[in-house]
């Protein structure tokens, strides 16, 4: 196997994380710093190309594989075909924590939902009830989550304030108890 699939693949698999050089460099031990940077140049070259709908982009000195913009449009539609009446319950649960505990990022999330929303997050994006506003101000400034006035039009809320009350326990896996 190439170098340069193996660096694609451990970019893939770490999703919105994304991977630090020193992270590569640490499974690629054989390649010196340079070698591993010229791989990652060659590849965000090739994902510039017009024939691909993503690319490989460097936030806060973290490599990670991201949907080009002009895609968006048509995950949009996508999801807007493929949406039915009613939400899942990941997808309510995870609406859920956003709105009452928002701006909140993917990890704090998990933390509290006990599992992966990674993928739920992109759908609630590309559903436009959610959005990345901001980033945390902390190491690898991660995406901070809030509704949308899709969210509060759905739900026919005049603000978040307007959502019921629930008392939330604190628990060692911060769950939330009505």
């Amino acid at each position: 196997m190439s170098r340069t699939a193996i660096i694609e693949g451990l970019l893939f698999m770490s999703g919105e994380e994304g991977l630090s050089l020193v992270q590569i460099q640490s499974v690629l031990q054989e390649l010196s710093r340079e070698e591993i940077l010229n791989e990652i140049n060659s590849i965000k070259r090739r994902c510039e190309q017009e024939n691909h709908g993503f690319e490989l982009v460097e936030y806060a000195s973290r490599y990670k594989f991201v949907t080009k913009e002009s895609i968006y449009p048509y995950a949009k539609r996508l999801y807007e075909n493929l949406i039915t009446p009613t939400l899942s319950q990941a997808a309510m649960e995870t609406l859920a924590i956003i709105a009452y505990k928002g701006p909140i990022t993917r990890v704090q999330i998990e933390k509290i939902r006990g599992v992966s929303c990674e993928m739920m997050l992109k759908k609630l994006v590309a559903r436009d009830m959610i959005e990345a506003k901001d980033r945390l101000d902390a190491i690898g400034k991660p995406l901070l989550y809030t509704v949308t006035q899709n969210f509060l039009d759905a739900f026919e809320l005049d603000s978040l304030q307007a959502l019921p009350e629930i008392e939330i326990k604190e628990t060692k896996n911060e769950l939330f108890e009505s």
